[in-house]
Parts: structure tokens; C-alpha cells; sequence
């Protein structure tokens, strides 16, 4: 359980993860919530790159992860 929190606090990975969340319960369907936080999830690591970063497939990851959750939030709702 030690290893899981402290991968979610690494480079503020837990935000990804909940920003995704987010951003799929107000897309209010499972297809338009997926694609919201696939939107979401580029632009994030689009404005990581723009700035001098690299992109991190691992917050883009999380970021589409939450976004999954959301889905299945839909499909049961």
C-alpha cells in the first residue's frame, strides 16, 4: 500500500488521476466522458512538451485511467 501512495505522489500523479475522474462525470455519457478525457489527457502532456518538459506517458495514462472509472460510472448509473 506504501508503494502505491508514494507512486501517486510522485510528480503529482494522484491529479492526474482525479482531473480524469473529473472531467468524465461531466461528460455525462461514457462515450463523450472517454473522449473528454482523452481530450484532456494530450493537452496536458501537449503543454508539459510545449514547455520544455517531456511528455509522460504515465500521467497521460492516469489521466485516461480516471477518465475509465468515470466510464464505468455511467454505464452502471
Amino acid at each position: 500500500m506504501k508503494k502505491i501512495i508514494t507512486f501517486l505522489k510522485t510528480s503529482n500523479r494522484y491529479k492526474h488521476l482525479v482531473g480524469g475522474l473529473m472531467v468524465g462525470l461531466l461528460g455525462f455519457t461514457p462515450w463523450t466522458a472517454i473522449y473528454a478525457t482523452v481530450v484532456a489527457a494530450c493537452c496536458l502532456e501537449l503543454k508539459d512538451a510545449l514547455r520544455g518538459g517531456l511528455w509522460d506517458w504515465i500521467d497521460w495514462g492516469l489521466t485516461i485511467a480516471g477518465g475509465g472509472l468515470s466510464v464505468l460510472f455511467w454505464l452502471i448509473v
